[in-house]
């Protein structure tokens, strides 16, 4: 995926690197004969610009674009209203939101949050790792990953969870661990979020001490194995 920050800089103009990144995962497709992607970051000062982005994505081939939080929420649903339209899959990245969720007297908790987001169509949201590097006990992250993927959310106080909520027929959203986690804590992972989650091993796949190669590879064996393990 992109990152958070990454948008258009003078050392990496949008446009470049948004082919350079499907020119590599076009590579990777063939060589492996498996579904690759990458996440596009579309982030932009206006909406003109974003959707313009958007579009030369999906022109290029790519099947996923990113936005992040901090475009506001009118702009988010707009970009969901775009993604629908154009069967693109949309990942939200909750750059921002400390602003909101670090101030316990008058903030917003970041469980409100990702209902919004669920509202507001997303298809990923950024929602925690609670072993990584993000702040969250494992319980409360818990609880974020559980308002997105339930149809019903149960009271679950050690969750934070304090009122039920039907969510009826209102479309789920894939949660997404992403932030300082590594092969190594793969059992950790999945015992806390099970198997409807999206693991993004980014720093822990590129610092492997052998290498990225070894890193991928060391993420995709530990996964398997915690799967045989458990099935």
């Amino acid at each position: 995926k992109d990152d958070e920050n990454i948008n258009s800089q003078p050392f990496m103009h949008w446009r470049d690197r948004f082919l350079y990144c499907m020119e590599a995962v076009s590579r990777a497709a063939a060589e492996s004969g498996e579904v690759k992607g990458h996440y596009l970051n579309v982030t932009a000062g206006t909406m003109e610009e974003m959707y313009r982005r958007a579009e030369f994505a999906k022109e290029i081939g790519s099947a996923i674009i990113m936005i992040d939080l901090v475009i506001g929420y009118t702009a988010i649903q707009s970009m969901s209203e775009w993604s629908r339209q154009n069967d693109m899959i949309l990942h939200l990245h909750r750059a921002g939101h400390g602003t909101y969720t670090r101030q316990k007297n008058h903030g917003i908790s970041f469980r409100v949050i990702a209902k919004w987001m669920r509202l507001a169509g997303v298809d990923h949201i950024h929602a925690g790792t609670a072993v990584g590097k993000l702040e969250g006990d494992p319980m409360t992250v818990q609880g974020y990953y559980n308002v997105c993927r339930e149809l019903k959310n149960e009271v679950d106080l050690q969750r934070g969870i304090y009122f039920e909520q039907d969510w009826a027929d209102l479309r789920k959203v894939m949660p997404v661990a992403s932030g300082g986690i590594h092969a190594g804590q793969m059992h950790q992972l999945l015992d806390l979020f099970g198997d409807d989650v999206v693991l993004q091993f980014g720093g822990g796949t590129i610092g492997h001490p052998m290498g990225i190669q070894a890193g991928a590879t060391a993420n995709r064996v530990a996964l398997e194995a915690m799967v045989q393990a458990r099935n």
